[in-house]
C-alpha cells in the first residue's frame, strides 16, 4: 500500500513498509519469548524512478519484503534525503535508505543504526580525483595509463596512483601531499554541497595550509561532468570529481586521456545505506538484514530493481562505520 507520509520540516518522505519473518505469528509476535514485533514497518527512500514509474518500481521489492518478513508493507515518496532523517525521528518511518550525510545524522540524532552500505559496481566507498591539463606542473612523473574496468576504457594517472598497464583501482588517499601545490591555481570546483566535488577536496587544501578562498581561484561549475570539461577546455587547470568521471565525458572529448590527468585522490568518500530505529526489536532487525543483503542476488530481476530503483548494484552489512564517521567531521567543517 502506498500513501503520503510529511516529515516535519522536509518535503514528502518515500516510504516502503517492511515486514516480518519466517518464524513469527500471524500476530508478529517473535517466537522464542522475544520481544513482540510490529505489524507493520515503514522505510523511507528517495528513488532513482519518477512519477508513473514508482510503484512498478516498487512492487518487486516490497513483496519480496513483506512474504520473507511477513508483516504489512507500506510506500511513500521522499524528495530528498534529509526528510528520510527527520521521517525516522518522527517514528513515521523505521527504516531508511538515504545517502553518508544523512546516515550520520539519523545516527547522531536519533540512535538509529547503520545495518548495511551501498555498493556501487563492487565498491562502498569512492575516491574525489583531482585532475589536470598540467601534467608538468602537478605530476612528478609521466602520467601513465591504466584501465578503468567498469567501461573498460584506459585513462591518465600520475603521481603514482595507479599502475601502468593495470586496472585503476581509485583508492584513495594517494599522492595527498601535491594538494599544497595548488596554490594560484583556477580551480573548477561544484556546489558546496557536494563531497567529491567540493567538499573532500576543500578539506585536503585546508590540512595542506591553504585558504581556499584566497590562494586559490574558484571557478564554479555544476556536475562532475562540467568539472571534468572545465579542466579539459581549459577553463581552470585543476579540477575536482568523483572517480571516475572522465567516463561521462568520453563521447564529446574522446581524447580525455590527455586533456585531463588524474594526479591524487582524496581519502575514500562513503556510499549511503540503510539505518534503522532503535526501537525495532533486534530479531526484526536482523531478519531485515539479511533479506535486503540477499536482495540484489535472489533473481535477475531484483537486480535490475534495485539498480532502477536506488541505482545500486548491492548492500552488503560490511558497514564501515568509521567512514561514516569521518564523513560526519568532514559535513560539520560546512555546517551552517
Amino acid at each position: 500500500m502506498r500513501k503520503s507520509l510529511l516529515a516535519p520540516g522536509a518535503a514528502a518522505a518515500l516510504v516502503l513498509a517492511l515486514a516480518g519473518c519466517a518464524g513469527t505469528d500471524a500476530a508478529g509476535s517473535a517466537d522464542d519469548g522475544g520481544t513482540e514485533w510490529p505489524e507493520s514497518i515503514t522505510m523511507s527512500l528517495v528513488p532513482s524512478v519518477e512519477g508513473e514509474n514508482l510503484a512498478e518500481a516498487l512492487d518487486p521489492l516490497t513483496t519480496y519484503l513483506s512474504d520473507g518478513l511477513g508483516i504489512e508493507v507500506e510506500g511513500v515518496v521522499a524528495n530528498n534525503y534529509t526528510a528520510t532523517v527527520e521521517a525516522l525521528g518522527a517514528d513515521q518511518s523505521q527504516v531508511i535508505i538515504t545517502d553518508a550525510g544523512s546516515l550520520y545524522q539519523a545516527t547522531e540524532r536519533y540512535g538509529a543504526e547503520l545495518i548495511l552500505r551501498d555498493v556501487r559496481f563492487g565498491a562502498t566507498s569512492y575516491a574525489s580525483v583531482a585532475y589536470t591539463n598540467d601534467p608538468d606542473t602537478y605530476c612528478e612523473d609521466e602520467p601513465v595509463l591504466a584501465t578503468y574496468e567498469a567501461s573498460d576504457i584506459e585513462l591518465s594517472y600520475c603521481n603514482g596512483i595507479e599502475e601502468a598497464g593495470a586496472a585503476a583501482t581509485g583508492q584513495g588517499p594517494a599522492a595527498a601531499e601535491v594538494f599544497g601545490d595548488l596554490a594560484g591555481a583556477n580551480v573548477a570546483l561544484q556546489a558546496a554541497t557536494s563531497p567529491a566535488g567540493y567538499q573532500y577536496p576543500v578539506v585536503l587544501m585546508r590540512e595542506a595550509g591553504l585558504d581556499t578562498d584566497a590562494d586559490i581561484t574558484q571557478v564554479p561549475v555544476e556536475g562532475n561532468n562540467n568539472a571534468v570539461l572545465a579542466v579539459a577546455n581549459g577553463d581552470a587547470e585543476v579540477g575536482f570529481a568523483y572517480w571516475d568521471a572522465r567516463t561521462t565525458v568520453v563521447e564529446e572529448v574522446p581524447d580525455i586521456a590527455d586533456k585531463a590527468v588524474a594526479f591524487a585522490y582524496t581519502e575514500m568518500i562513503p556510499n549511503g545505506g540503510v539505518a534503522v530505529t532503535d526501537t525495532l526489536p533486534d530479531d526484526l532487525v536482523a531478519e531485515l538484514t539479511q533479506l535486503m543483503d540477499d536482495y540484489a542476488d535472489s533473481s535477475p530481476e531484483a537486480a535490475d530493481v534495485m539498480f532502477e530503483l536506488v541505482g545500486l548494484s548491492d548492500w552488503t552489512a560490511e558497514t564501515a562505520d568509521d567512514e561514516i564517521a569521518r564523513y560526519g567531521e568532514v559535513l560539520e567543517q560546512f555546517a551552517g
